[in-house]
């Protein structure tokens, strides 16, 4: 009986050990648990140790633009393979305490977009199903658990997509009963709702190109507001029937290349574009309406207004905006008004489409950039103030071959941990104090 006694005493230790700590945040999809790039975590480090930051795991995957997605104790990516001439997209799970694999789910895809480095947009976690779309319109609701497909829809051939040419990028967004997604479809079909349990259509909206933002949610009249993000337009949609309560024209001089999602603070709404600039909003708490505070964009993606930002998010905080422009230029602008109040070079070096990811964590903003480097920061009107700054991970080349490669997909944060991925690999940093 003793000897009983110990084995389950010992297995209850082992479960202790590798379950994730209750009292962890998890990342579920695309910048967090609210998509406003929040990590809402306390008990973290200060300082960064010298050189590379020791991993908790390491595993090989294959390249994608996706950033990772952390729930119940799993993280999920997805990536393509090239074998044998044979083109595929998989989405992969994996244990976020070990890093061991659970389950792979692969699918034929061929590409017909540019840079073809794998699937762009992130996947998102809810009720246990894993909703992910690839960068040509394969659409699937996956068992979570277990990656049984529960529903699928191929959004090309049914929709008959306008293709952005990166691709399919936004991240599904769940909402109630529904899940939405930037299609990119022909006739009325820019976004488009299904029954999230069945894939079913709802409804569609915007006879407009597509981008490759994420939508979000506000609030206007006590009421959710979906906001997107298109290739022409920043508009504010009923969330449960596609009707559109306000819209403002931001049509491309060149192409569709908005990548960033919107920023809000307050009633205010901010996206940035690399060819096309900077556009604020205002949206009314008390009523569906909506109204522009001020749009800049410069001469061309060189000599810039305001800010035009490539890939990462901006932020949007006691009035001002805090942003890297389109050769890496960080910078604070007057959320009022637009005018430039400093510019910074010393997060990421000054190159064209430099990116870097930021993340807010109490008063510090944690950023990750296209060096494969984790940087512990503050900003203020007053400028940047750097804590810290380490090596997290080798950036790859399949992206982007110029600069050595780059790291572009965008880290989670959760288990008091950062998790990132390269076009070889997917890893977890312990950041717990």
């Amino acid at each position: 009986m003793k000897l009983t006694f110990d084995l389950r005493y010992l297995c209850v230790l082992l479960i202790a050990n590798l379950a994730p700590p209750l009292n962890a945040d998890d990342w579920p999809q695309w910048r967090g648990a609210d998509r406003d790039g929040t990590w809402r975590e306390d008990g973290l480090v200060d300082t960064l140790p010298d050189g590379q930051i020791p991993l908790q795991w390491s595993v090989p995957i294959g390249p994608g633009y996706s950033g990772p997605t952390v729930a119940d104790g799993r993280v999920y990516c997805s990536d393509r393979q090239t074998n044998s001439g044979k083109q595929t997209e998989r989405v992969l799970c994996f244990d976020s305490t070990t890093g061991s694999s659970l389950w792979t789910h692969e699918y034929e895809a061929p590409y017909t977009v540019s840079y073809t480095a794998g699937p762009r947009a992130s996947i998102t976690i809810d009720e246990g199903k894993a909703y992910s779309v690839g960068a040509m319109g394969h659409f699937f609701c996956l068992n979570a658990i277990t990656g049984e497909i529960i529903w699928k829809r191929d959004l090309n051939a049914e929709y008959s997509i306008d293709m952005p040419i990166w691709g399919i990028a936004a991240s599904p967004l769940v909402y109630r009963d529904l899940v939405i997604q930037q299609v990119a479809g022909t006739n009325g079909a820019c976004m488009v709702a299904f029954e999230k349990t069945t894939g079913k259509e709802v409804w569609k909206a915007l006879d407009e190109r597509a981008g490759y933002s994420s939508p979000i949610l506000i609030k206007q009249a006590g009421k959710d507001v979906l906001v997107c993000w298109t290739g022409e337009s920043l508009s504010g949609i009923d969330p449960t029937s596609g009707e559109v309560y306000w819209s403002h024209e931001m049509k491309p001089v060149q192409m569709p290349i908005g990548i960033a999602t919107p920023s809000v603070d307050g009633e205010l709404i901010y996206v940035s574009s690399f060819y096309d600039g900077s556009l604020m909003v205002k949206a009314s708490h008390d009523s569906f309406t909506s109204k522009p505070q001020w749009r800049a964009k410069g001469r061309d993606e060189k000599n810039t207004d305001a800010l035009h930002a490539m890939i990462g998010t901006p932020i949007v905080q006691d009035g001002y905006v805090y942003g890297f422009d389109s050769y890496g230029e960080m910078r604070c602008l007057d959320a009022t008004t637009g005018k430039r109040i400093w510019e910074d070079l010393t997060a990421v070096p000054k190159v064209r489409w430099s990116t870097v990811h930021m993340v807010r964590q109490r008063d510090r903003v944690w950023m990750f950039n296209e060096r494969g480097e984790l940087l512990i920061t503050k900003v203020s009107p007053s400028g940047l103030t750097i804590i810290d700054r380490a090596q997290l991970i080798e950036p790859t080349t399949v992206q982007l071959p110029k600069r050595s490669g780059v790291c572009w997909s965008h880290p989670a944060f959760a288990e008091k941990s950062i998790f990132v991925r390269s076009d070889e690999k997917l890893v977890k940093a312990s950041l717990a104090k």
